[in-house]
Parts: C-alpha cells; sequence; structure tokens
C-alpha cells in the first residue's frame, strides 16, 4: 500500500492567470464579476460556497451579482478547473481541481482542504465490483476532520 502525500499547488497570482486564459480561449469573456469569483478560488486555501464566494468576490468588484457566481462555478467545472467538496449537507462547496487522482482532507470547521494522493484501492474497487456487478470508472475519496489550525 502507498502512503498518502499532501499536494502541492502553484501560487495563487500564476493559477488565476491560467484559468482565466482558459477561459478566454475556450470563447468565454473575461469580466469583471468572473475575475472576481476566479480570483476568489484561485486564493482560497479552504472550501467555498457560491456566497462565500459573491461575498468574497464583491469587495473586488460591486456589479458581482449572485447569478454570475453560479454560471462561472458551472464553467469552471465544466473546464475541469474547480471541484465540488462533498459534505454531510451535499455538494455546496468549491475548491480548485487538482491535476491527476487526487483526495481530500475536509476541515469541518473551517472548510480547509488539503488534497493528497496515494490510495491503492484496486483491490477494494474488484472485489466491490464482483459484489455489486458495477463496472466502476471513478470514485472520489473525502475524509472529515478538524485541521490543526482549528484544533489549537
Amino acid at each position: 500500500m502507498t502512503h498518502p502525500q499532501i499536494v502541492t499547488e502553484q501560487s495563487p497570482a500564476e493559477k488565476s492567470r491560467l484559468w482565466l486564459r482558459y477561459l478566454q480561449q475556450q470563447g468565454y469573456r473575461i469580466t469583471g464579476s468572473r475575475r472576481a469569483v476566479v480570483d476568489a478560488l484561485a486564493q482560497a486555501e479552504r472550501s467555498l460556497t457560491a456566497a462565500d464566494l459573491y461575498e468574497i468576490g464583491r469587495a473586488k468588484h460591486k456589479g458581482l451579482g449572485l447569478v454570475s457566481v453560479y454560471r462561472t462555478l458551472e464553467k469552471l467545472e465544466e473546464l475541469g478547473l474547480v471541484q465540488r467538496v462533498h459534505g454531510p449537507g451535499g455538494c455546496h462547496a468549491y475548491i480548485s481541481a487538482q491535476d491527476g487522482h487526487n483526495h481530500m482532507l475536509v476541515c469541518e470547521n473551517c472548510g480547509r482542504v488539503e488534497m493528497f494522493e496515494g490510495d491503492d484501492l484496486k483491490d477494494f474497487t474488484r472485489n466491490l465490483e464482483k459484489q455489486s456487478g458495477f463496472r466502476i470508472h471513478e470514485h472520489w475519496l473525502q475524509f472529515f476532520g478538524v485541521c490543526t489550525e482549528c484544533q489549537a
């Protein structure tokens, strides 16, 4: 069994620039509202809800509307730039997506998310396929707990 390793990523400013360039290459206009949402997500160290993004984004772009937040989230998710953070209450938060197959540690207090890789679920998946008859194409794994900062 491999050991989990925490995944690191690029700087928030670099991530924001790359996302905006990719959106533009895909034919989407780069508006002040869209830029405010992208910047907020790129800088986030915790999962953010649409309401969080609206509040953070309005501080940078007064014209931001909640509909623009949802539309931007939809486009970013379609392009694989963000992913949903599933929680006991549903799929209401987002975090920037990582390259490759990773899993999440999610703080139940502050929403902080750390990505990790290194699971070995091949045997488990094969057994589950045999028992259920399903053909499993993908999976996601999230652990919920309390981060070190919230434990202090």
